[in-house]
């Protein structure tokens, strides 16, 4: 199965990065043997590993369901902070043949290379995000220079930004065991992603907001099906992300955080169902809900 590429709906400029357009297959199907002994045919998510190379250095490889790898690899250079914009990246090329054992290769050249790429690489902190996910350094460094918007959200916003999640078509529904984030613009969905790790979607929607030259604002939510950990309450704040939404709970150290910077987290969303785990003032009730 094949589903197409996300195509940036602006005028991408040419101080930009340049990008291959690598293609791979999503799903695969398998033979299956149940219960009763019947054999049938089930879709599963594909999983692949791409190694991240930094002007001819190797710095990471992240285990991806490969849809969007240009975006996500300048996503994941974002969200470290390793790069402060996207026209210090010159090209990013993606070739899923090129590596060891079929590993998928993705080629970063920057103008003018990164500072310390070596030593910042040095330290490795592994995440709780499904995937493997993982930082460099100091990753908290200069989160209190953070500001997010302190904005508010209806509860009939957040059941539109819910049922809007519930009827998208997605991988999950054909193979499951993947996780999707999306992000809102009012009540407008932007951009759904899913990958095999959370991480890995929300770097992809860091990449494509550099890519389309977006900057959010109040009306921004961010919905994600995994945990709210550390790591993602932070890569949302990164982004400007005032309100951030989960299918899932919160970890106490995203708690903190989110609290620190001042982050409305909402979880266990579904249907009409959610917990407000923080700014509890930020989400309004409607005279209709409460009849």
């Amino acid at each position: 199965m094949r589903w197409p590429f996300f195509v940036c709906s602006c005028l991408v400029m040419s101080s930009l990065p340049r990008f291959t357009q690598a293609r791979c297959d999503l799903t695969r199907q398998i033979e299956v043997l149940d219960e009763q002994g019947l054999k049938s045919l089930v879709t599963i998510p594909a999983e692949r590993a791409l190694t991240i190379y930094v002007d001819k250095q190797e710095v990471v490889t992240l285990m991806t369901l490969g849809a969007n790898p240009e975006l996500l690899v300048l996503g994941y250079l974002r969200n470290q902070r390793w790069v402060s914009a996207a026209t210090e990246v010159d090209s990013i090329t993606v070739d899923w043949e090129a590596g060891e054992a079929g590993a998928g290769v993705a080629a970063v050249r920057t103008h003018a290379g990164i500072a310390d790429l070596q030593g910042r690489t040095e330290k490795r902190v592994i995440t709780t995000g499904c995937g493997q996910g993982s930082v460099f350094g100091d990753w908290m460094l200069g989160m209190d220079g953070l500001r997010v918007p302190r904005a508010v959200i209806s509860q009939t916003r957040l059941h539109h930004l819910l049922n809007t999640i519930r009827l998208q078509e997605t991988v999950y529904k054909s193979a499951g065991t993947v996780h999707g984030c999306a992000l809102f613009i009012g009540d407008a969905l932007q951009i759904y992603v899913e990958d095999v790790g959370r991480h890995n979607a929300v770097d992809v929607i860091a990449g494509w907001l550099w890519m389309n030259e977006i900057s959010l604002g109040d009306e921004a939510v961010f919905y994600t099906t995994g945990r709210l950990t550390s790591e993602m309450v932070l890569k949302s704040a990164q982004m400007g992300i005032g309100v951030v939404v989960s299918r899932n709970g919160i970890t106490q150290m995203g708690y903190d955080l989110a609290v620190q910077l001042g982050l409305c987290a909402i979880g266990r969303a579904k249907n009409k169902h959610y917990l407000v785990y923080t700014a509890h003032e930020r989400v309004v009730a409607d005279a209709a809900m409460v009849l």
